[in-house]
């Protein structure tokens, strides 16, 4: 299988040259076009990536809420102030089941899956991140009643993690930014898919989705690799994926819904919709952490700081690539919980 997959990739990265050069800034196609391609019996499976695990469901439990016909799906456990992971992709609310138990000692916990991914149910009707943000917070505030919370995004979710907090900066207390260039004034849509062949392959209408459906598990065990620390998406030699066998089904659980891994690539096809926002959005004024793997730390920063003006603590995780929560958790739990508390910043 994995041949086949590295065949289909090298057949993809022809398709990009080709597609790129014709059409570089291509947004995506109509969201209900893409939806009427969904098969049907495709329903999520609320809890199925913790049913073995009775540890985890003593301390935390699975909720689903309705936001304008999107079944959205989290986890929550804990106590104290609300502390709200967003993930990225390939991923869902399971990337933060390592941390969660130890920030689950002083925060209540809030892991979501965005709106159209993993175990949420539903599309909405555009993946751009002021969309998606506006849904959490209709889940957040107007469902769960949080309306002042601390913030972690990551990748992607990030990008909705920067919208959160532009559109509502009241009730955010504190934000941390993980490991994502932010599509804006200093970055525009176009550079941001010639950074990776799979930024330009990602946001191609259809292809992706064409190429990987018959090999879900496979692509993303690759794509893991390609961007853990030592991948060769930074120059390394190579990296096997750093997750675990278990962790790599849940995530292909997901992504085989049809509706799921197309609404992931649409992440990636409103990349133009997200810099026209970006520029749009008042300079975030949030006490900030940015967080990203070995190297990056200056090129993200350079594309936040002109939205976001109170970086107040920024580090690179040590022997982390993208990865960050699993790559390195210990370190990127302490830096968590000594930002929210209000420790030391640099």
């Amino acid at each position: 299988m994995i041949t086949t997959v590295r065949n289909r990739m090298v057949a993809a990265l022809a398709a990009v040259l080709l597609l790129t050069t014709a059409c570089a800034a291509t947004e995506a196609e109509p969201v209900e076009r893409a939806a009427a391609r969904a098969t049907a019996g495709a329903e999520p499976a609320e809890g199925a990536a913790t049913r073995a695990d009775a540890e985890f469901d003593s301390r935390f439990r699975h909720g689903t809420a309705d936001v304008d016909g999107v079944r959205m799906h989290y986890v929550t456990g804990g106590t104290g102030e609300p502390l709200v992971l967003l993930h990225g992709w390939p991923q869902s609310w399971y990337e933060w089941r390592g941390i969660m138990p130890a920030l689950a000692e002083r925060y209540t916990v809030y892991a979501l899956d965005l709106p159209g991914l993993g175990d949420s149910a539903g599309a909405p009707p555009s993946y751009d991140k002021a969309t998606l943000a506006r849904y959490v917070h209709k889940l957040l505030a107007g469902r769960l009643g949080l309306r002042r919370i601390n913030l972690v995004a990551h990748d992607l979710g990030a990008g909705v993690g920067f919208q959160y907090a532009a559109q509502f900066p009241r009730e955010v207390a504190r934000y941390a930014h993980l490991d994502y260039p932010l599509p804006g004034p200093a970055l525009s849509a176009a550079k941001y898919r010639s950074l990776s062949w799979h930024l330009a392959f990602h946001g191609q209408p259809g292809f992706p989705e064409t190429l990987v459906d018959d090999d879900v598990r496979d692509y993303l065990a690759l794509f893991f690799g390609y961007v853990a620390y030592g991948g060769t998406s930074y120059g390394g030699p190579g990296a096997k994926s750093p997750f675990t066998d278990r962790q790599l089904d849940e995530f292909a659980r997901t992504y085989r819904r049809p509706q799921v891994l197309r609404g992931g690539f649409e992440l990636y096809r409103t990349l133009d919709r997200d810099e026209r926002d970006n520029v749009a959005a008042a300079p975030v004024a949030v006490p900030t952490m940015l967080m990203t793997g070995e190297g990056q730390l200056a090129f993200t920063r350079s594309t936040l700081a002109p939205r976001m003006t109170r970086i107040v603590r920024a580090v690179e995780v040590p022997k982390a690539g993208h990865w960050l929560p699993e790559e390195n958790p210990a370190f990127v739990t302490g830096h968590l919980l000594a930002f929210f508390a209000g420790g030391a910043t640099r």
